[in-house]
């Protein structure tokens, strides 16, 4: 297994290394016409770049209302109904918290102290006030636990191995005997008997409540009320939770949503506006700065999304822009009405005065200097958060704006030099600057086209074709950068309809654990194991910590390490060993046999289509051969027809002759397997091949 498993990464990575050394001819040669796609190929095309992975049958439904008109689908979101995803995200309340809300929800230790120290209120709500009660409790005996005399000895003495597996006993009997009591209740009174228990109790019994029961129990919880149970359960602090509704949502919409475009230009706008969410109080406000800021405008105008973004508290907190101080404002000491005023030792922070211009807008080469970046930094000063630690929203502090004229990028903007302290109007003043400023940067030539190139990027070649980014460049400014119109340029492109650029796009891990679930129609039943598999193909979820996100070329996707992992991932998957995931490879097979169009090599009878799941079986247990109405297929085993139809379905097409031979050879190793065996080893061999991991 090891063996084959190098013998694909090579063929995977190989043709990469040649790609890449004929990039750079010797003399430049002329470029070759472009051959167009079918109008199938079409239809894949689209498929394979504007959704996480075509589900089978989702060729046919395109092709059948044509591809303009999916397009134009789904670049109206609003107006297609996805209450299955709705259903499943009503499992995670935090979703739909404001950054406030989800932080009392979800409190961290410091919120925790400030209770415990009696500086600020518990939540008045019962349920919240019992969790705040555990965690008050956890903390003070922490404390407690850390405690020390004057001789450096602790106050109370650790307990002993002896005495931790005492008390672990009586709190495991405990939680049985509670367990008990809830379930003779009804449902919805088990909360309230809950936390009315003495504490003690409440941590003994969501810490050891036994698998089964607790499985059980959460089921029956209402969403807020599993909420209380993971709160009480949690350690000190437990904002950790946030971030796992959220990485888990996003792995739920990526697979199952019908608004596929929106949930792809969603995830790449976030990329583009990156944040990592460890940074300090961005755990409150991710969230909702991907749901407000960036789902939100992912269509609309880039000059709404780049305001939207720019505004929020979690680019303003990441980006640290909440601590700039103008050098000439109040904050830093400097009186209007007193120029000999000493100045503080506050000033300016420049990193997202720079970064969005680098990475927002104009590009490494949008032409702007040093001088640009301290002057943007300026006119961005006073935008801050308020209270960012209790997770207060966006503010514009008039007190550290820096006053006066500024010019920038060849322009003066205009500043009153003694603006009033407190006033309505002064605000508006230090807002519009930034908002002028914003406005200059989404309309200029230099952000139209380095926007471009990176949706081009993004969904056509890792190094675009410039004829294509300039046409695109052109939408751009012609619309006053309409993100739609910019995507229809691209769509109806020659280049993108071209076998040039046909299967070319490496998947992200991201792409690639959400196109196996919809290729196979699985279910995501597990979708924290998901998230934590993403961890380990170095893609944790919202955690990119330079603000240019993760890549999303292939050179740093398409490595040995990775395709390993890529394809032990498909064998557990398909043999039923993920996570207690649900995997039916005869199901997938009996979907792929049933979409085959009429007509082709692989065209099946009318009984093996109309008996599908049967017929998937027959293939593998028998040596009779399937008729098809040509000569391709007509003495094809079974396990040859099984490939061909999985792959068609998986990949949208045959896997290359290497890749056959190597799962042949595979196959003829495997040891008496029964058809279930095969078709799930099949199936994680063409999920794990090198055709799979492009789109």
């Amino acid at each position: 297994m090891r063996r084959f498993a190098l013998a694909l990464v090579f063929l995977a990575v190989v043709p990469l290394h040649a790609q890449k050394k004929s990039s750079k001819p010797k003399a430049p040669a002329k470029p070759l016409p472009l051959v167009t796609l079918t109008q199938r190929e079409q239809a894949q095309q689209l498929l394979n770049r504007f959704t996480f992975g075509p589900r089978p049958g989702d060729l046919e439904q395109v092709l059948a209302m044509t591809p303009e008109k999916w397009l134009e689908q789904q670049l109206d979101p609003g107006r297609i109904p996805d209450s299955a995803l709705d259903k499943r995200l009503a499992d995670y309340p935090t979703l739909n918290l404001q950054p406030d809300q989800a932080l009392i929800l979800f409190p961290d230790r410091g919120t925790i102290q400030q209770v415990a120290e009696g500086k600020r209120p518990a939540p008045t709500d019962p349920n919240l006030a019992a969790m705040y009660e555990v965690q008050v409790f956890k903390y003070s005996s922490d404390l407690d636990a850390k405690k020390v005399n004057a001789s450096g000895q602790p106050y109370f003495p650790p307990p002993t191995e002896a005495e931790v597996a005492e008390q672990k006993k009586t709190d495991q009997a405990t939680a049985v005997r509670i367990a008990g009591d809830l379930f003779t209740l009804p449902k919805n009174e088990r909360m309230a008997a809950l936390i009315k228990l003495p504490v003690p109790d409440r941590i003994a019994f969501t810490t050891y409540v036994a698998g089964d029961q607790k499985s059980l129990l959460l089921s029956q919880f209402s969403p807020r009320e599993r909420e209380i149970f993971n709160g009480m359960a949690a350690n000190i602090g437990s904002t950790y939770q946030i971030i796992n509704e959220l990485s888990q949502a996003k792995i739920l919409r990526a697979v199952l949503s019908e608004r596929q475009l929106q949930e792809v230009m969603t995830d790449f706008w976030f990329n583009h506006f990156n944040i990592y969410i460890g940074k300090d109080s961005d755990q409150w406000y991710t969230t909702s700065y991907e749901r407000d800021d960036i789902r939100k405008h992912a269509l609309g105008k880039f000059r709404d999304l780049l305001i939207a973004t720019a505004t929020s508290p979690a680019m303003m907190v990441y980006l640290d822009n909440w601590q700039s101080i103008g050098p000439d404002s109040i904050a830093n000491g400097v009186t209007p009405a007193n120029p000999n005023s000493k100045k503080g030792n506050r000033g300016l922070n420049e990193n997202y005065g720079r970064e969005v211009m680098e990475l927002h807008t104009l590009g490494v080469d949008g032409g702007y200097t040093q001088a640009d970046v301290t002057a943007l930094s300026a006119i961005l000063t006073g935008w801050t958060v308020d209270r960012p630690n209790q997770a207060g929203p966006f503010l514009f502090d008039p007190k550290k704006h820096e006053p006066g004229s500024k010019v920038w990028l060849g322009h003066t903007i205009t500043s009153d030099p003694n603006p009033p302290s407190n006033s309505a109007a002064t605000q508006q003043t230090g807002l519009k600057e930034g908002i002028e400023a914003l406005t200059h940067l989404a309309a200029d030539p230099h952000t139209a086209h380095f926007i471009s190139y990176k949706i081009a990027q993004r969904f056509v070649a890792d190094d675009p074709p410039p004829t294509l980014v300039d046409r695109m460049a052109v939408t751009y400014l012609s619309t006053d950068g309409d993100i739609k119109a910019i995507l229809r340029t691209l769509v109806q492109s020659p280049e993108f309809n071209s076998r040039k650029y046909f299967r070319n796009k490496v998947k992200t891990p991201t792409e690639f654990i959400a196109s196996a679930f919809r290729s196979t129609a699985t279910d995501p039943a597990n979708p924290g194991a998901l998230v934590n598999t993403l961890n380990t193909m170095g893609m944790r979820l919202y955690y990119a910590l330079p603000p240019t996100g993760y890549y999303i070329t292939a050179d740093h996707w398409m490595n040995s390490t990775a395709l390993v992992d890529r394809l032990n991932f498909a064998y557990q998957l398909t043999g039923n060993k993920f996570a207690n995931q649900k995997f039916d490879s005869a199901h997938v097979l009996a979907l792929g046999l049933m979409a085959q169009p009429a007509g082709s090599s692989a065209n099946l009878s009318a009984a093996g289509k109309a008996h599908g799941a049967k017929y998937s079986e027959a293939l593998l247990t028998t040596d009779a051969v399937a008729p098809f109405p040509d000569q391709s297929y007509k003495n094809a085993a079974g396990q040859d027809i099984a490939l061909h139809v999985l792959a068609s379905t998986l990949i949208g097409g045959d896997v290359s002759a290497q890749t056959n031979q190597l799962i042949h050879k595979q196959l003829a190793d495997l040891p008496a397997a029964n058809s279930t065996d095969t078709l799930n080893l099949l199936t994680a061999l063409i999920l794990g091949s090198p055709e799979f991991q492009l789109r």
